[in-house]
C-alpha cells in the first residue's frame, strides 16, 4: 500500500501510525501498534471530557486534519504483594 492510499492518522502511547481504515476497533488499533492484547487501551478526549476506555470490539471512527485520534494504553491492575 503506498503513502498516499494511507490517508487516516492516529497515535499510541505518543506514536505515530497510519491506514487506510476509516474505523478501527480496540483490538486492530492495539494490533497495528504492537500493543500488547490485554493491555487497556484509552481514546483521549478532547477539553475536560474524562478519557474514554475503548474494548477490544469498540469501533472508533478516524479523523482527519487538527482532529486526530490519540490513545495510550495501560497494562492490567495487579494485585497482591508489591
Amino acid at each position: 500500500m503506498s503513502e498516499h492510499e494511507k490517508e487516516y492518522h492516529f497515535y499510541v502511547d505518543a506514536k505515530r501510525y497510519e491506514t487506510d481504515q476509516s474505523s478501527l476497533t480496540g483490538a486492530q488499533i492495539k494490533a497495528i501498534a504492537g500493543v500488547t492484547p490485554t493491555y487497556q487501551l484509552y481514546l483521549e478526549e478532547e477539553g475536560d471530557r474524562p478519557d474514554r476506555a475503548i474494548s477490544d470490539s469498540e469501533a472508533v471512527e478516524m479523523k482527519k486534519g487538527e482532529h486526530i485520534r490519540h490513545f495510550y494504553a495501560v497494562p492490567p491492575a495487579t494485585f497482591g504483594d508489591l
